[in-house]
């Protein structure tokens, strides 16, 4: 039987009256990349919080490679490598200095900190350029950066929430190749959101499609777009799950102004 990397069993939250994530059940395999999709304020990223313990799980079952997350965050997060949507990376540090101080906030062995950060930035391309300050970095130069301090501490899945977000078509080739890259070398476990329909259906070998806190539609890019129509697009699958509808059910002016910030340094 494949090893289950993330089970989600009835998980729910809200904000005060507002249900962000209504009952969700999702499982990623060991090895795959999952992506989860949907409009803003479909859940994702309330989801992605709870599954990487920075939300707590106010009902439901989480766990992370048979780790139940409410109980064991610590040993969760040692688990996890994650790329939020907002900026990580800090513009006054090297991208050396930035990667080691990820791996002293993971708790990396102090006599593995040097090499562990080498085969981080090695991985992502940066070696040449580490002790450069990241605030000269181009756009996709610093979301490889942000990778290499996810994956410093030799985590066994990979979340990745919106990772190419303000990126030209170069920028995200260069990052989705680079995660190819990790993957391929270490069968390491993604799970990762996107609005870009075209990477979802290039780079995810299943997909969940998320609105109004529930998962509406789950299944392989090829038996998604099957099940609309024999021509079908993968966005013709979102806006078929979506009704054309996009009420913002989780997601604030908070939420925008951050990721439009982020957008704006990547650019």
């Amino acid at each position: 039987m494949t090893e289950v990397a993330v089970r989600c069993r009835g998980l729910r939250q809200s904000f005060g009256e507002q249900v962000a994530v209504d009952g969700v059940d999702l499982d990623v395999r060991a090895g795959e990349v999952f992506g989860l999709l949907g409009p803003n304020g479909a859940g994702k990223t309330t989801t992605i919080r709870a599954i990487t313990t920075l939300l707590p799980t106010a009902a439901g079952v989480v766990e992370i490679f048979g780790v139940d997350a409410a109980r064991h965050k610590l040993a969760t997060r040692r688990l996890i490598g994650y790329v939020p949507q907002q900026l990580s990376a800090d513009g006054s540090l090297t991208g050396w200095e930035n990667v080691a101080l990820f791996a002293r906030l993971f708790d990396v062995p102090r006599a593995q900190r040097r090499s562990a950060v080498r085969t981080a930035l090695g991985a992502v391309g940066l070696t040449t350029v580490a002790e450069r300050l990241a605030g000269t970095y181009s756009g996709g130069m610093v979301r490889r950066l942000e990778l290499a301090q996810a994956l410093v501490s030799g985590p066994k899945l990979l979340v990745l929430d919106e990772p190419t977000i303000g990126l030209d078509p170069i920028g995200r080739e260069g990052v989705w190749d680079r995660i190819a890259q990790i993957r391929a070398e270490t069968g390491m476990t993604v799970l990762v959101t996107t609005h870009y329909m075209d990477e979802a259906d290039q780079h995810c070998e299943r997909l969940a499609l998320m609105h109004r806190g529930r998962i509406r539609a789950r299944g392989t890019p090829a038996e998604l777009k099957a099940a609309v129509g024999p021509d079908a697009t993968l966005d013709d699958v979102f806006r078929t799950i979506t009704d054309d509808t996009f009420e913002e059910t989780g997601e604030g002016m908070r939420d925008v102004r951050a990721t439009r910030r982020t957008s704006g340094r990547l650019g």
